[in-house]
C-alpha cells in the first residue's frame, strides 16, 4: 500500500559563497602556516659547534 504523501525533506538552501570561501581560506592557512613557520625559523646552515678549549693540566712524573 502506497501513501499519497511523500515524506521527503525539503531541499536545503545552497551554502553561502562567502562561508565557502572563508572555510577554504581557513583550511589553507591551517595547512600552510606550520610549514611557513618551520621554514622561517629553521636555519639553513647552522653555525659549527665549537668546543670550549680548556688548558690541560700536565700530570707530574
Amino acid at each position: 500500500m502506497e501513501s499519497a504523501s511523500t515524506s521527503e525533506n525539503p531541499p536545503e538552501p545552497p551554502g553561502s559563497r562567502f562561508s565557502h570561501f572563508v572555510g577554504t581560506v581557513i583550511a589553507l592557512l591551517t595547512l600552510m602556516l606550520p610549514m611557513l613557520a618551520i621554514a622561517h625559523f629553521s636555519v639553513a646552515d647552522p653555525p659549527p659547534a665549537t668546543l670550549p678549549s680548556y688548558p690541560l693540566s700536565r700530570s707530574r712524573e
